[in-house]
């Protein structure tokens, strides 16, 4: 319970997505390979993709 209060105050949540094994097989192989967690790499790539819309919206 109190890690749950504590996330919930920090701004952390569980998103659940349904993806090919195939895919979530090689991106943790992947991540493996690279010595970089799953969480970062997914992080890292959605807030490059979010900086990327926002930029596409600037030039329009």
């Amino acid at each position: 319970m109190a890690t749950r209060k504590y996330e919930a105050k920090a701004g952390w949540m569980s998103k659940s997505y349904k993806l090919k094994k195939e895919t979530v097989e090689a991106f943790a192989k992947a991540c493996d390979e690279a010595g970089v967690s799953q969480a970062g790499k997914l992080t890292e790539m959605m807030n490059a993709f979010v900086n990327e819309v926002k930029e596409a919206k600037k030039e329009k």
